[in-house]
């Protein structure tokens, strides 16, 4: 029997059904945790809700400064990019999340947790894989796979008939998810590939077309793979993130629109909103230009894909993500330098990059006279190389 279930509570529409249904369904103790992972909305307010709505006690974390700097950072580290092109904002965001619920699993002597993810989606994946490896005889209360609701529209009446404040509405029900990296967008009438999103929809950045007619240079200097200061100005992770999401979605950069293929095996789409997170992307694939061995570079772009993979699908506290962790972390030691960026109507540009121990050398690269490159060699290194293509293309002559 359920004594008291942690329910991860962010205000919105399935979560505030949650708390209801889960006081008449298992007459438990609810405890709301709601993460601030910096969605800029009023967490005091989802408290109040909580409470309103039948919790017994509502808690508000603030976990911003944890989610940039332990998953964001190593992220950026990696490179990953999930399918090419997805910075992995709800991805990195959940296990922080899922790590302060169980914290408060503990602290509330717990039996129970719940979120409001439903089983068609990967954030059940994520949040269940964090709290079985917190602890692994934790009982789980998923209520879209147990409840008699067949969809959001369903949801939204429950609402009405409960006096429960909600964002979404019958005619606009796509859901959004906020976080310092992004914002996204999935369901209800992005449903539809072949629909463009509504320009009113986005909230973080301009329509590029809009955006300023004057471009706008930025230097970001990298340490070690992280970027510490903004045109000379050292800046804290929170506050770097921060101040590039304004930037750069001032300039229209960042958007994404993508059909991604999820983990339980079917194609969404989502739209995406990381405004910063692009800017500190190129910033550090600019700089490691500079720095990394080619095939040491090589092996980390190997690596990007199934670490992003990892991540997407939940197993950021898999003992292989944390095996690849510390790999990209020992590769980026030495990406330390300078990247300017220009961002321009939805377009970001790197213009220069510089580092105090780069690899790049002007006298060896050089089409003038030089005294360190001896052109001659080339001729037998091509030799070799060729001599397997020369033996095939022989056999297939005589053949």
């Amino acid at each position: 029997m359920t004594r008291k279930v942690v329910l991860a509570y962010s205000g919105g529409l399935d979560t505030s059904v949650a708390v209801r249904w889960i006081a008449e369904t298992y007459g438990c103790q609810i405890v709301c945790f709601c993460a601030d992972v910096g969605q800029d909305e009023d967490l005091e307010a989802a408290r109040a809700k909580a409470l309103a709505v039948g919790a017994q006690k509502a808690i508000v974390s603030d976990l911003r400064l944890t989610f940039v700097r332990d998953y964001v950072w190593p992220a950026l580290r990696a490179g990953a990019l999930y399918e090419g092109v997805y910075l992995l904002g709800t991805s990195l965001a959940r296990p922080c999340i899922a790590r302060g619920l169980m914290d408060t699993v503990a602290a509330e002597d717990a039996d129970a947790i719940a979120h409001g993810a439903t089983g068609k989606g990967n954030d059940q994946v994520r949040f269940e894989l964090a709290a079985y490896h917190f602890r692994p005889g934790i009982k789980i209360i998923a209520p879209w796979r147990e409840w008699q609701f067949r969809g959001r529209r369903e949801l939204i009446e429950y609402t009405r008939q409960h006096k429960i404040p909600i964002e979404a509405t019958a005619e606009k029900p796509y859901s959004v998810d906020r976080n310092l990296l992004h914002t996204s967008y999935e369901g209800g009438v992005l449903e539809d590939p072949w629909r463009e999103p509504d320009p009113a929809m986005f909230q973080r950045t301009r329509d590029p077309q809009d955006a300023p007619a004057t471009p706008r240079i930025l230097e970001i200097e990298v340490e070690h793979g992280d970027a510490v200061a903004l045109d000379g100005e050292r800046l804290g992770p929170v506050e770097m993130l921060s101040r590039l999401n304004a930037i750069a979605g001032e300039h229209g950069v960042g958007r994404v629109d993508l059909v991604e293929n999820r983990f339980v095996g079917m194609k969404s789409r989502g739209v995406y909103e990381t405004p910063g997170g692009t800017v500190l992307h190129a910033a550090r694939a600019a700089v490691e230009s500079l720095t990394l061995d080619r095939e040491v570079l090589r092996l980390r772009q190997d690596l990007m894909p199934r670490y992003a993979a990892l991540a997407y699908n939940g197993f950021w506290f898999s003992p292989e993500r944390e095996a690849l962790q510390k790999l990209v972390d020992d590769i980026a030691q030495p990406i330390t330098g300078t990247a300017r960026l220009q961002l321009y109507k939805g377009a970001l540009t790197v213009l220069g990059r510089k580092a105090p121990k780069s690899l790049y050398r002007p006298d060896i690269v050089t089409f003038e006279e030089d005294s360190v490159y001896d052109q001659r060699d080339a001729q037998g290194f091509i030799k070799l190389n060729a001599l397997r293509l020369r033996i095939r293309s022989e056999l297939d002559r005589n053949r």
